[in-house]
């Protein structure tokens, strides 16, 4: 399968990326994952708008969060953080436009309400952003779990 840009891997369960194109979901459901979640607008860089047709028509669930990039919220995240709660066990691919929106909120997810430690929740993307990031997302990373209710 060739990969969307931007993949990573990021748990046995959990695959991110950038934009797929529309023939990549097929190779997607054929990897194994059964739901699609798709945090980018409606309107952006390269988005599909029959993606959640797309995605329906290979068997998989299809869940749209969409998430303002000059914008991202501590309530964007708390519906992130329910969504994933309630995939738990699944095979779930996340993408956006890049792949920087979903690895900030998978990043909170993975450090927040799964444990895990701060390096292994880090896609290369995020690396390799937190050197230029904009304020609106460095202020987002410091959401705490307090701001959560978690």
């Amino acid at each position: 399968m060739k990969q969307p840009n931007h993949f990573f891997q990021i748990t046995d369960e959990v695959g991110t990326s950038g934009q797929p194109t529309a023939d990549q979901f097929a190779d997607i459901a054929a990897a194994g994952y059964d739901t699609v979640i798709n945090l980018a607008m409606h309107n952006s860089d390269r988005a599909i708008p029959e993606e959640g047709n797309i995605v329906a028509e290979q068997g998989m669930t299809y869940i749209h969060l969409p998430v303002p990039f000059d914008n991202p919220t501590a309530e964007h995240l708390k519906k992130f953080i329910g969504i994933m709660s309630a995939l738990d066990g699944n095979q779930v691919w996340v993408h956006c436009v890049v792949n920087k929106r979903v690895s900030a909120f998978m990043y909170h997810y993975l450090t927040k309400v799964k444990g895990v430690d701060e390096q292994r929740a880090c896609t290369p993307i995020l690396t390799e952003w937190t050197t230029d990031m904009e304020d609106v997302w460095r202020s987002f990373m410091k959401i705490g779990k307090e701001d959560l209710g978690l």
